[in-house]
């Protein structure tokens, strides 16, 4: 599908920026309640962790069927579903008494999060072909990036107002502003006729091949090993922020402001690259900076008698500047693979994303966040997993990751 003139491309970067925004609020305007949270329903640290991992694990299963049901049904369509069920999950948590309840609203919302972020990268490749299509997501990263950085921090104003319950009544707000500004302004992309109705069985096969396919593999990899590293610290903000760093609630900006600040001026440096660095290089330069990021933050860690801001934290700006700089070719090259099964496609990046979050989220996290070094010696293992797929896709297949208007360079065995 060409460009669409009658559509602004800062309204739809700014909506699909706001649909992807309410999945990070999700996760990080709650960390600076874990105290009072924990102290309320008798929960311990690692069972408040929970309240992370549980939504992280539905969200990635549910990934799995967002892309395919909007392939089928139509963009917008999946993603009002996807927020009117986000609202009522948003209510159920703020009404909740207890930890059960709370985590199970809490899984109801990870089902319905993801639909804003998966299908609204099939619309970007719905609506623009390469470099404006590279330059979009870009846009929409920069968006994005904004959420964790400055949810934690309405999550801590809004406990100087109230109890913790307030930060739900917050999302159900936000969700309600989505589901209006989607049902007067975002077009449906996925017009009928282009439609797939594809019978369950027939998904599967497509699933597995895309599975199977060993530049996905590759490509899937190399991004969410590489943000692993980076989301290991977004996981941990409780421990680190307030235990480590010995900061309070209203201070987790310390950890989020360099490590999206980073992510933000990537994205803005990614969209400009555009058409002027290939993406072999523009990906070069990303792991580049995660490299060097993490170098530093392990040696810092391993010297320091006791970890302080502003140095325990400014390495995260390089981590996040790469990560910000490698995602959006990695991306738009696994959508190039599967036009016809964007969703499909996105969907499993996704869940591949998600998974390795959640596996942290629920077991890493725990072991590792007591200790700086501990935390810095992780991530950095995720930074050099990642990049070795990355390498390994670059010496062990023809097709390099070309900066995605050079659509042409795909490998035609990467279609189904």
């Amino acid at each position: 599908m060409k460009s669409d003139p009658s559509l602004s491309s800062l309204r739809l970067a700014v909506l699909l920026g706001g649909l992807a925004m309410f999945g990070p609020f999700s996760i990080d305007t709650i960390f600076p309640a874990f105290p009072q949270m924990g102290a309320q329903l008798g929960a311990d640290k690692l069972a408040m962790q929970q309240t992370i991992s549980v939504y992280l694990l539905t969200y990635a299963a549910m990934s799995l069927v967002h892309g395919p049901l909007s392939d089928a049904l139509g963009r917008k369509r999946v993603i009002l579903a996807g927020l009117f069920v986000f609202l009522l999950a948003s209510i159920g948590c703020a009404l909740s008494t207890d930890m059960t309840t709370l985590l199970l609203f809490r899984a109801l919302q990870g089902l319905s999060a993801g639909v804003g972020f998966i299908v609204g990268r099939a619309v970007i490749r719905d609506v623009y072909q390469g470099d404006d299509a590279q330059r979009l997501m870009s846009q929409v990263s920069m968006i994005f990036g904004i959420a964790p950085a400055i949810a934690p921090i309405i999550g801590g104003w809004l406990l100087g107002w109230g109890r913790w319950p307030l930060i739900f009544w917050f999302l159900t707000a936000f969700s309600a502003a989505l589901l209006l500004a989607v049902s007067l302004w975002l077009p449906e992309t996925h017009p009928a006729p282009a439609r797939l109705k594809v019978p369950p069985r027939h998904l599967l096969r497509d699933y597995f091949a895309i599975v199977a396919n060993s530049r996905f593999q590759r490509l899937a990899l190399a991004g969410s090993l590489s943000f692993g590293g980076l989301f290991l610290y977004i996981a941990s903000a409780p421990a680190f922020v307030m235990d480590l760093l010995g900061l309070n609630e209203r201070q987790f900006a310390w950890l989020f402001m360099p490590a999206i600040g980073g992510m933000v001026l990537g994205a803005f440096l990614s969209g400009r690259a555009a058409g002027r660095i290939s993406g072999t290089r523009l990906s070069a330069i990303g792991f580049s900076c995660m490299g060097v990021g993490a170098l530093c933050n392990v040696g810092y860690n391993a010297l320091a008698t006791e970890i302080t801001v502003p140095w325990a934290v400014l390495p995260l700006s390089l981590a996040g500047l790469g990560v910000a700089l490698v995602f959006p070719i990695l991306t738009l090259s696994i959508l190039d693979m599967y036009p016809r099964q964007r969703g499909a496609a996105s969907s499993l990046q996704a869940f591949s994303n998600l998974l390795i979050n959640a596996i942290i989220a629920g077991l890493l996290s725990p072991l590792v966040s007591h200790h700086g070094l501990h935390l810095a010696i992780a991530s950095a293992s995720f930074v050099l997993l990642g990049w070795l797929f990355w390498r390994w896709e670059m010496r062990n297949s023809r097709y390099k990751p070309q900066c995605p208007g050079d659509v042409a360079s795909m490998e035609p065995t990467g279609q189904l």
